[in-house]
């Protein structure tokens, strides 16, 4: 059941309005790494979580994107506020309106589509998507997923805080990036929390693969690194690999039932090549007569 208080979680003070902005602000409400994703994330491993501290938390932190959906939202709305009622009263010049609307991202679709208000889209326009949730049900692997959702999402406040220099809107964007910062620490601290957490899942990996760096890209620029040597690994140089990695064949195969065999050997007759044939094809007629060679 949830409740909802008029009070933003976090003042929204916008100087001046600025359609372009608004547009590129959408990112964080519609977009891949946006507030709607992360709530709509953390909700769906919430309430299917079985531990009962890592479901509070999901649900806690799910509920305050909501809130940081409402703050994006309520900045972009601020900043289309004034084109709204332009467009709405028709209250400038055709050219006048028309430079205002395509100032810069998809500002103009934002205007003449939602009338300004905050669309569930990307800054560029692009619907949200369940696609963006990529929850895989298992605590370990979803949990550092949403530490890479909060780290992406701290980066992209990052850049849309160097693209203004409205104070309060570097100010609540502010605020809404170190939040992303506070999840992450969260999400670490419920990993860790667990005494098995890697690999994810339940069944070991297959030794000795799972220590093995195939140094598979050699040249100018090889390095080495406690992610290629030391103590947990085993490396493999490109020339030194055994192909395949089994010891077997290294081909594909598969039993097929006696019936099935005779249609796949009949249809690999029937489409054999003739390795001695030079045939006379569309391209030959196409190319012309060959080019005599001047040195001759």
């Amino acid at each position: 059941m949830f409740s909802h208080n008029k009070r933003l979680q976090y003042t929204v003070r916008v100087a001046e309005p600025n359609p372009a902005l608004a547009s590129l602000l959408l990112e964080q409400f519609g977009g891949p790494d946006g507030e709607l994703a992360a709530a709509m994330r953390y909700f769906t491993q919430g309430l299917a979580e079985e531990d009962p501290g890592r479901k509070d938390m999901l649900l806690d932190i799910a509920t305050e994107e909501l809130s940081h959906l409402e703050v994006i939202g309520s900045i972009v709305a601020m900043l289309n506020k004034g084109a709204k009622s332009d467009l709405a009263e028709a209250a400038l010049e055709e050219a006048e309106l028309y430079r205002s609307l395509t100032a810069g991202g998809n500002s103009h679709t934002q205007a003449i589509l939602y009338g300004g208000g905050p669309a569930l889209t990307n800054s560029s326009g692009v619907p949200w998507t369940a696609a963006y949730v990529d929850s895989r049900g298992d605590p370990t692997c979803d949990l550092r997923s949403n530490i890479a959702a909060e780290s992406r999402a701290k980066i992209i406040y990052e850049r849309l805080i160097a693209i203004t220099d409205d104070p309060g809107i570097k100010d609540a964007l502010g605020f809404l990036m170190t939040r992303e910062i506070a999840h992450q620490k969260s999400f670490e601290k419920a990993l860790y929390a667990m005494a098995d957490n890697f690999p994810p899942g339940r069944l070991p990996g297959m030794e000795p693969y799972d220590r093995l760096y195939v140094n598979a890209s050699t040249g100018p620029g090889d390095m080495d690194g406690p992610w290629s040597s030391g103590p947990e690994w085993e490396r493999t140089d490109e020339e030194e690999m055994t192909v395949p990695a089994d010891g077997g064949e290294g081909m594909a195969e598969v039993k097929l039932p006696s019936d099935q065999m005779k249609t796949v050997e009949a249809m690999t007759l029937r489409t054999k090549s003739d390795p001695n044939s030079d045939p006379l094809t569309g391209v030959d007629l196409g190319a012309g007569p060959p080019v005599e060679d001047d040195a001759d």
